[in-house]
């Protein structure tokens, strides 16, 4: 009786301390869930830079303090990750207002249908609907003041907190970001120490499997931009585009994530129709389609292979799955969860495989 006692004792005590610990651990995810994408970006950025950081570490001179190195690597990195990304997008603006102001100056005496596009087949019903709403002296101007206020007002709200809440992630990502690397050594010791604890040697397998998925993710985003970007540059430059660099810059910019180098060219194609230049607005739209189209479902899979060591279906379904769950990082976080799960499902089913001393022909071991 004593014994079961104790026994019930010290297992109530199990269990009172793993619900403490686990209502504190689902309380502190419900306060830092609005920073998840920030956590999830600083913890990606710092696994795939960390060679990168320790190299320049210890190219620095001694009289440079470790916290002060953090500091410029993290600057460097926020730079070169956000810079493209922010150039783009801001010359994306710049030509998008140049359109619309060439789009307003024309539509004070009307904008005529493109000859191009009455030769389209099926056409018909754009064309009758752009002379009865653009073709006239000062249709766009009574177009453009059609939509309600309030609604503008809305969607100006809507975009503002857009950007604002953006605005918190990014800051809070460079935050975490120089944290890591200040105190990723301990954490990476830290960690592989519990994992190992709980899961037992196979968790050092575990966390190497990961760490070289994610890095190979990232890798493959990198080489899908620095692609999408030279080969749109080839096509422009067959298109005949003006400032082909600026455009391909963009493009391959925008590219890192998917989906959105299909703005950049959207863009394009709309500028170039609206000057009537046809053929080029076409081949730049066609084209450029199917490089992007590459891209993202023959480039990125067959890079990211390499690490995650998954096949091309797998990998592209990682990308657009963790894209539509997580954002740009599950782009590296979905493959990287996938590979995990090849890793455990290999592992339980070599536990569960035949001995070899069992005859497979033996009438008792029958096939599936």
């Amino acid at each position: 009786m004593t014994q079961l006692r104790d026994f019930l004792d010290i297992k109530v005590k199990l269990t009172a301390g793993w619900f403490c610990g686990a209502l504190i651990v689902v309380l502190s995810v419900w306060v830092l869930h609005s920073f998840l994408q920030a956590l999830l970006a600083a913890c990606v950025t710092a696994i795939a830079s960390w060679p990168l950081y320790r190299r320049f570490m210890a190219s620095l001179p001694r009289r440079i303090a470790p916290t002060s190195g953090s500091l410029i690597f993290t600057l460097m990195m926020a730079l070169f990750v956000l810079g493209p990304l922010m150039f783009a997008f801001g010359a994306l603006l710049t030509e998008a207002h140049a359109l619309l102001l060439n789009v307003a100056a024309a539509g004070e005496k009307g904008i005529p249908v493109p000859p191009w596009l009455q030769d389209v087949p099926l056409a018909g019903l754009w064309v009758g609907l752009w002379q009865s709403k653009l073709a006239y002296p000062g249709a766009f101007q009574v177009w453009t003041q059609q939509p309600d206020p309030a609604a503008l007002l809305g969607f100006a709200q809507t975009i503002g907190q857009f950007m604002a809440r953006h605005i918190v992630i990014v800051t809070f990502t460079i935050l975490v970001l120089f944290f890591l690397y200040q105190e990723g050594e301990s954490l990476a010791f830290e960690f592989r120490r519990v994992l190992r604890h709980h899961v037992g040697e196979c968790g050092d397998a575990y966390v190497d499997v990961a760490t070289r998925a994610l890095r190979a993710a990232v890798n493959s985003m990198l080489i899908v931009g620095l692609f999408d970007g030279v080969a749109t540059s080839i096509v422009y430059a067959i298109a005949g585009v003006p400032h082909v660099g600026l455009w391909a810059v963009i493009t391959g910019s925008l590219a890192l994530v998917p989906f959105l180098g299909y703005l950049a060219v959207a863009a394009l194609t709309l500028q170039l129709a609206m000057t009537g230049a046809a053929t080029p607005a076409l081949t730049s739209l066609g084209l450029g389609c199917v490089v992007l189209l590459c891209g993202d479902k023959i480039v990125r899979p067959m890079v990211a292979r390499d690490g995650t060591r998954l096949r091309f279906v797998w990998v592209l379904m990682g990308c657009l799955g963790g894209f539509e769950a997580l954002g740009p990082t599950g782009l590296v976080i979905g493959p990287v969860l996938l590979t995990l799960t090849r890793e455990l499902w290999q592992q339980r089913a070599g536990n569960f495989a035949l001995p070899a001393s069992i005859d497979r022909t033996s009438p008792d071991v029958r096939s599936p």
